[in-house]
């Protein structure tokens, strides 16, 4: 079935916690389809973690794919689909027009997830839909706020948390793996008529001619500015890192794996002198695999401090963050 139909099956007749099963088995299959890294880092979670992990994924997952896959001038009517569908979901409702809305919808009573958090998510969907142009890095930070950031929040209501001020690290943490990606696909989103690179650091006269082919003249220029996102990237990985010890040990061992995939991938473009034109950067399985090793193996060394430490012993009681972070009080600001 293509992910998309998913938002179409019809299940308003189906009892509730059937409708929950088959949301959280589409989700399962949507991750694993849709992300072999959050897949594979998302197994060292307990299972139901696990699947609320999952839904959370193809939920955003989807909303991007109808935005991205909306015809050129249906984008403002993938929007309010959207809109529509998170209406539903903080609802009252007690039937749903497909499962995973079904889930979704009991994924953000149960952990409470603040609605501010997806709404900036579709915010930043917009901004893809308009063809919003990139003057700044501020301009590129709000964005990758808006559209990864605010997972690591609504990640923090999935895994707990023992102290809210690991939020803003969250916040940095996903904002570090979106201009990762933003980086590594500079010349496929140049082919679909965009481009994220600020044009404040572009050289001054750069003519911006998204969906040309590119050339070795531009990859030139573009070779410094992406070196530079990498740098920023790692700020948000090292500030991201600092908030794992306070999640609990399987969940910072998770995470922390997903992080070293994503740094793999900048420190893989750098060892080709960050040129785009050489092909999309792939961390193998093999790779993937003992990057997930060495993250098992420094949890393993937290087990002492966390069990008999202070602030990070594992006997500190998990809880829902309590607090909302937006934008202005998480970024890194240059």
């Amino acid at each position: 079935m293509n992910q998309l139909a998913l938002l179409d099956t019809v299940s308003d007749n189906e009892p509730r916690d059937e409708s929950l099963a088959i949301g959280r088995a589409q989700s399962r299959a949507i991750l694993g389809a849709g992300s072999k890294s959050f897949a594979l880092a998302g197994a060292l979670l307990g299972r139901g973690v696990r699947d609320d992990a999952a839904v959370l994924y193809a939920w955003c997952r989807l909303a991007d794919d109808l935005i991205d896959d909306a015809p050129e001038h249906g984008h403002e009517a993938a929007l309010v689909t959207l809109r529509e569908q998170l209406d539903v979901v903080y609802s009252d409702r007690t039937s749903f027009s497909t499962p995973l809305l079904a889930a979704m919808h009991e994924l953000v009573h149960r952990t409470g997830i603040p609605r501010a958090y997806p709404e900036a998510l579709l915010e930043g969907f917009a901004m893809d839909a308009r063809g919003h142009v990139y003057r700044t890095v501020d301009d590129l930070d709000l964005y990758a706020y808006r559209v990864a950031g605010v997972v690591g929040l609504m990640m923090c209501h999935v895994l707990g948390v023992k102290d809210d001020r690991c939020l803003s690290h969250a916040v940095h943490l996903g904002m570090g793996m979106q201009i990762t990606n933003i980086c590594r696909d500079v010349e496929e989103d140049w082919r679909r008529g965009r481009i994220y690179l600020p044009q404040s650091m572009l050289r001054p006269g750069f003519a911006l001619r998204p969906a040309d082919p590119l050339t070795e003249t531009e990859q030139a220029d573009f070779a410094p500015v992406v070196a530079r996102l990498f740098e920023r990237a790692e700020a948000y990985y090292r500030s991201g890192e600092r908030g794992l010890k306070d999640l609990s040990w399987r969940s910072a061992v998770a995470i922390g794996a997903a992080m070293r995939i994503y740094r793999a991938i900048g420190r893989k473009l750098a060892r080709r002198n960050h040129n785009v034109l050489q092909g999309r950067v792939v961390v193998s399985t093999t790779h993937k695999l003992a990057l997930l090793a060495i993250a098992f193996g420094k949890g393993i060394g937290e087990l002492p401090r966390r069990w008999f430490g202070g602030s990070g012993s594992e006997r500190a009681t998990m809880q829902s963050p309590k607090r909302l972070v937006r934008y202005e009080d998480a970024a890194i600001h240059s």
